[in-house]
């Protein structure tokens, strides 16, 4: 593996998966002596909270539960 001149690397599907890094993971680089290591940050919260926190608010129809429901359920 080569770092471009950007100074950026890939790292391998693999070990992604393995790490459970995904797409706007946040990591951080710990140095001990001659070592890097590649931690994902903790405490930065789950990915899903996130997203909710960012769609909380956003809904254009003002709808109950038991409306949604029966809306998805196809009742009349």
């Amino acid at each position: 593996m080569r770092i471009t001149t950007k100074g950026q690397v890939t790292i391998p599907c693999d070990v992604r998966e393995k790490m459970g890094f995904t797409p706007h993971s946040e990591i951080e680089f710990v140095i001990e002596g001659n070592t890097v290591y590649l931690c994902k940050k903790e405490g930065t919260g789950a990915r899903g909270k996130k997203l909710v926190e960012r769609m909380r608010g956003r809904a254009t129809v003002r709808m109950s539960t038991d409306e949604i429901m029966a809306l998805t359920r196809g009742e009349d």
